[in-house]
């Protein structure tokens, strides 16, 4: 490739960049280890019309998102995860179906030595069905195994790796010759940015309800804290209004003066008899009750009942 090609590339791959960037508000950064060329067709066939894949080399995004900041100070937000093997999904879906689309496209391979294991491996027991000869490999690994009908049987279940630790070559010629395939290869969401700012996948996985409880705990704390110290904020002032409309009442009853607010208070502590009339009487009560629900109909020899209220358990 000419010089001029590689730069006519590169102005596309600019273009092409600030295009997604602008029409798209939400984008996955994704890194793509182990993911080939056929998987990777298959993961943009399952996002489209949903997300756009987009992968260049690191520095080649890097001068691009450079180029970028001065009109978009927000893009720099992306720069410190352009690191690795890492692409761009951008979306204008809800983040977290986008997210478990990405996710869901993972295609199972062998264990290779030298890569490093994404996941723990468990050996179960069983019989192999491998012939005797081939106790050693199991021996070398600390596997424990038994001779069954001319057949090594693997007495227990083993955790051959750990997650993150490296694949050797005898823990990966014992896998292939068992036929166990334990990894599974696909795009993993590293970052999320959404609108200027990032953060951790996992945030999708909090509840509404979860998020509101937080938020609601901030808002008492803050209130808690700006009460204390005497420093109105949004959440503390209604608070100061109640609290200093009580300490206005408390003055009121121990002074002479009155406002509107109070002036109900005085009256009854000064006479509360004369609140008596306010509070519904029992016979009140029960002519109250036979508006809302009609007692039934009695026979005329019972009606002197009434006067003991004998209606009531009719």
């Amino acid at each position: 490739m000419s010089k001029g090609d590689s730069r006519a590339k590169k102005i596309e791959y600019f273009e092409k960049l600030k295009a997604l960037l602008e029409e798209y508000p939400s984008i996955f950064i994704v890194n793509v280890d182990n993911v080939g060329s056929n998987q990777m067709h298959q993961i943009r066939h399952s996002l489209r019309k949903k997300a756009v894949v987009l992968m260049g080399k690191n520095t080649m995004v890097r001068r691009a998102l450079r180029t970028l900041i001065g009109d978009n100070p927000q893009y720099e937000k992306l720069l410190p995860h352009v690191k690795g093997n890492i692409g761009f999904v951008f979306t204008k879906d809800d983040l977290k179906l986008t997210r478990d689309t990405i996710l869901s496209n993972r295609v199972r391979a062998p264990a290779k030595a030298g890569a490093v294991a994404p996941n723990d491996v468990i050996v179960p027991a069983g019989n192999t069905g491998m012939e005797p000869g081939k106790t050693s490999f199991f021996q070398a690994l600390g596997v424990p195994t038994k001779i069954a009908r001319g057949t090594i049987e693997i007495i227990n279940d083993v955790a051959l790796l750990k997650a993150g630790s490296k694949v050797g070559a005898s823990e990966a010629t014992l896998l292939n010759m068992l036929n166990i395939s334990p990894f599974t290869y696909g795009l993993n969401v590293l970052q999320i940015y959404d609108n200027g700012f990032t953060f951790p996948p996992e945030v999708l996985d909090i509840e509404e309800s979860t998020l509101f409880e937080h938020i609601a705990n901030g808002i008492r704390n803050i209130a808690s804290i700006s009460l204390a110290i005497g420093y109105p904020t949004i959440a503390s002032v209604h608070h100061s209004l109640i609290n200093g409309y009580k300490t206005l009442l408390h003055i009121s009853l121990a002074t002479d003066y009155t406002f509107s607010g109070s002036e109900k208070i005085k009256e009854y502590l000064a006479d509360p008899s004369a609140f008596a009339a306010l509070a519904p009487s029992a016979t009140a009560t029960t002519e109250t009750t036979r508006e809302v629900a009609p007692a039934k109909e009695e026979p005329e020899e019972e009606e002197s009942d009434d006067d003991l209220g004998l209606d009531l358990f009719g």
